[in-house]
């Protein structure tokens, strides 16, 4: 049954199927060049049967190589229709469903993948259950979690969290899981659910640029800023703008992420 959360979810993307996919593509690793679907694509390249657990618009299973065959499931019937026509994507197994329900068989993919999802479930438990569940003993499971913000993204999100509180009960929208931010609760979860101890290293993304650029990457970073209204909305910007003034410099506001990547493999001895 799917959670309000989920159905806030899923309608934000059916009105911005592209949002979120544009958002990771603008912004690139630090020292690397890539983007993060590309860092997380190579982390399963080369397996031969990979699902992409909230696979959105497509981005990351189109970066993935050598894969025989590709899976993905999500919330939005409209990012499942970009991906769809994605020409990579064109024999890729794509359906609308739950993460914590997978409609998939037991020990169907060599790999399961997951970018900045699993943070935003509080049954996150279930859906790395299920992970396990699909995925062949010695299976890889690599996910995107997102860790800190530095310069204009963490001005916006100072400001905007007292705004999320003032937001009336019945629009307001708790996404996130503690434990699956913290190194020692991720391998917890893992490791009820079979996976052996996980690797976690991060990378750091650039995502500043222009004023007006930073300003919508950070709404749309942010997925409660879509419970705010029309003058709390236009509060955070006036707030925004005076409180980063003085960080600009040469005409570019900076502003960064830090993602985590995580990399752990099912225990092959496990009972099936």
């Amino acid at each position: 049954m799917t959670t309000p959360a989920e159905a806030f979810m899923a309608a934000y993307h059916d009105r911005k199927p592209h949002v979120m996919s544009d958002l990771i593509d603008s912004c690139r690793v630090i020292g690397d060049g890539r983007t993060s679907y590309e860092v997380l694509a190579a982390r399963v390249s080369g397996k031969r049967r990979v699902l992409d657990l909230g696979c959105g618009a497509g981005s990351l299973l189109a970066a993935i190589d050598g894969a025989e065959a590709l899976a993905g499931v999500d919330l939005s019937a409209a990012h499942l229709d970009v991906a769809r026509a994605r020409p990579e994507l064109a024999q890729a197994d794509l359906r609308q469903a739950r993460v914590q329900e997978l409609p998939f068989a037991d020990g169907s993919f060599d790999a399961v993948v997951s970018h900045m999802v699993l943070m935003l479930l509080p049954d996150a438990d279930t859906a790395i259950a299920e992970a396990a569940r699909v995925l062949a003993p010695g299976g890889v499971f690599a996910a995107a979690i997102s860790g800190g913000v530095t310069g204009a993204l963490k001005v916006f999100i100072e400001l905007a969290n007292p705004l999320f509180d003032e937001v009336p009960a019945e629009r307001r929208v708790r996404l996130g899981n503690p434990r699956v931010r913290r190194r020692d609760g991720l391998d917890e979860l893992l490791g009820a659910a079979g996976f052996e101890p996980a690797s976690w290293d991060p990378i750091d993304l650039d995502f500043g640029g222009p004023e007006a650029d930073v300003w919508a990457r950070c709404c749309e970073t942010f997925y409660p800023v879509d419970t705010l209204d029309a003058a709390q909305l236009k509060r955070l910007e006036s707030a925004f703008r005076e409180e980063t003034r003085d960080l600009v410099e040469d005409g570019r506001l900076p502003a960064g992420m830090t993602m985590r990547i995580v990399e752990t493999r099912l225990r092959a001895d496990l009972p099936r």
